[in-house]
């Protein structure tokens, strides 16, 4: 019989992550070769290998996907704009059926629906290019691991990286909530330095007491 193993096993030999093969299992993609008495996945080296053969086959990245953003319903003059930039951009390349997909919320904001649509849709191979107007209409930061995420599933980037298109405005917010989140969290790291010492002393007493 052949051997078995893990799911984090299995993970990474596919170079995914655990929630991406659970995923998989969902969508009927990748279902476990057993379980056992506990429940847990378990995979073969041969049930991979013909994952691998059958995924490279029929996932080829075919969509090409331009992407707009702004951070507020106030700005979305700016959105108006945005979008045209981009479709001249792809007519001057001559690019055709790009799918426009236009977003409002901040871009600090991981959770933004189509913001979600688009990596899964990235993270399952079916996107063969992105254009974006800036870098920081994807996100505000940490582009660079989106920018290795892409490449990983196949998916090139296009930006142009117009500061035009990345109004100041957002940015100040953006700034903003990252000073409350940060002060929130100090405020709450007081609050446990402070009932810590109160413990603290607290066991100092009763240890004296007795």
């Amino acid at each position: 019989m052949e051997s078995t193993m893990s799911t984090g096993r299995a993970a990474k030999l596919l170079g995914v992550s655990v929630k991406t093969m659970q995923r998989w299992e969902r969508e009927g993609r990748l279902i476990p070769a057993a379980r056992t008495d506990s429940n847990r996945r378990l995979y073969t080296e041969s049930q991979l290998r013909d994952f691998l053969g059958l995924r490279h086959a029929v996932s080829e990245p075919t969509r090409l996907i331009a992407y707009c953003r702004v951070s507020s319903a106030a700005q979305k003059p700016d959105l108006v704009n945005q979008r045209k930039v981009l479709e001249e951009f792809v007519v001057a390349k001559g690019l055709a059926n790009v799918e426009f997909i236009e977003e409002v919320g901040g871009g600090l904001n991981f959770k933004r629906k189509r913001f979600l649509e688009l990596m899964d849709a990235i993270g399952r191979r079916e996107v063969k290019t992105l254009i974006l107007a800036h870098r920081d209409r994807l996100t505000r930061f940490g582009f660079e691991w989106f920018e290795h995420f892409a490449s990983r599933n196949g998916c090139e980037l296009l930006v142009l990286n117009l500061e035009r298109l990345s109004p100041e405005q957002e940015m100040v917010q953006d700034l903003m909530t990252i000073v409350n989140c940060f002060s929130s969290r100090l405020y709450g790291l007081r609050n446990y330095r402070k009932k810590l010492n109160e413990a603290l002393k607290l066991d100092a007493t009763n240890a004296t007491q007795v």
